[in-house]
């Protein structure tokens, strides 16, 4: 099987050429973003307020990473479950154009529904490895919610970050 290299922003031709299983190499900028940020982001949405980064095209990787060591950009950065931003997911893709998330273990049928019908990807990230993920980081800045620690958002540059496609814009997935 070939690996696909891509980098953000994703268009809507691309996430809808990728396929459940397929390989990729992520590079370029994503936004990193849990529960809290999510319920924060969708606040923004409900009162009318722009969202401290614009996700048009772009990827939400749903980690809170550890601090960084003396000359890293990043600590170690597993995927956290997925499950936990399925409530705010299908606004973020509707609303702001979101064309891919990064996490671990399957999303619920409303998240994917949106994924059909906005075109987006939903992309597993390998659990257990946060220290080799972090690896793939170059650079990382907080952006939004700093109070919220390592579940603030932070933008970060990738470069070859490896994931699968767990679940594509066709609503076929690996969890099945």
């Amino acid at each position: 099987m070939n690996t696909i290299k891509l980098t953000t922003p994703l268009s809507l031709e691309t996430v809808r050429s990728l396929k459940a299983g397929d390989r990729v190499l992520l590079s370029g900028v994503i936004w990193t973003g849990r529960d809290q940020a999510h319920k924060r982001l969708v606040a923004l949405l409900d009162d009318g307020k722009p969202l401290p980064c614009n996700l048009d095209g772009q990827v939400i990787y749903f980690v809170g990473p550890c601090p960084a060591k003396p000359g890293m950009p990043i600590g170690s950065a597993g995927p956290t479950t997925s499950y936990r931003m399925d409530a705010y997911s299908p606004r973020l893709l509707a609303e702001c154009g979101l064309r891919g998330m990064i996490g671990k273990g399957a999303r619920t049928a409303p998240v994917v529904e949106a994924m059909k019908q906005y075109g987006a990807v939903y992309f597993a990230a390998t659990g257990g490895a946060g220290a080799l993920i972090a690896r793939c980081v170059k650079k990382c800045e907080l952006v939004a919610f700093p109070d919220l620690g390592p579940e603030a958002i932070y933008r970060l540059e990738v470069e070859d970050f490896p994931l699968v496609v767990a679940t594509d814009a066709n609503g076929e997935t690996l969890y099945r």
